[in-house]
């Protein structure tokens, strides 16, 4: 049986607030296949979008295993976990976290060109056609809709061909076309590069569309609630 793309073991977070510290999550086992899509759901506060950032590099655990594609990012320093995001992940956040001053086409191009991807303008082009805003190229953030946003955010995650997609919430700044349009576009995006797909939402109806649910509560998988 091939390994897993994600391999999380005995995963805690633990974060410092003012009151002291934390535990965001609390033992996570959990393994993902290649190609799978998986959703993760739950009430706020559960721990799942913290669980995605765990996966992504963006926040460290605080004990456990965290193996990507056969890495383990605990031993990453934060240069190199931003090298194995750029390289090998894509991630779409709810609030789409692009860069004001730069236009679309090189909101799109900036991982191709931290990669040494020769023709990053060429291949952000050709990613902005494939969302349909090969026409907004040079508009900037503010000159388009949360949904043009969403799907240039989109745009710039697929770029760099990437082996894992991450979406946080994608749909949960839009509306009810513009979210299903995005939707499709992530599925898309799935199949066209066969990525392996991990999406946090709270729509029931996105997480059905996914090959397997689960649910998290305070911190665990909720396993009498696994799909």
């Amino acid at each position: 049986m091939p390994a897993p793309v994600i391999a999380l073991k005995d995963v805690h977070l633990s974060l410092k607030g003012n009151a002291g510290s934390v535990d965001i999550l609390r033992g996570i086992d959990l393994d993902v296949a290649e190609g799978e899509t998986l959703a993760l759901i739950g009430p706020s506060g559960s721990g799942k979008s913290s669980l995605l950032m765990v996966m992504s590099g963006l926040e460290q655990a605080t004990r456990g295993s965290v193996q990507v594609l056969g890495e383990e990012l605990t031993r990453f320093d934060e240069d190199g976990l931003a090298r194995v995001r750029r390289q090998r992940m894509g991630i779409v956040f709810q609030s789409f976290h692009l860069i004001p001053t730069m236009t679309a086409l090189e909101n799109v191009a900036m991982p191709l060109e931290l990669s040494g991807v020769a023709d990053a303008f060429e291949r952000a082009a050709q990613e902005l056609d494939a969302v349909g805003l090969g026409k907004r190229a040079n508009h900037y953030p503010t000159q388009l809709s949360g949904g043009e946003q969403q799907r240039v955010a989109l745009a710039r995650a697929a770029a760099t061909r990437p082996k894992i997609l991450l979406a946080d919430e994608p749909t949960g700044n839009l509306d009810g076309p513009n979210g299903e349009a995005v939707v499709k576009l992530l599925f898309d995006l799935r199949d066209k590069y066969g990525a392996t797909l991990v999406i946090v939402t709270h729509a029931d109806d996105l997480a059905a569309r996914c090959d397997r649910v689960i649910r998290l509560r305070d911190g665990l998988i909720d396993n009498g609630a696994r799909a």
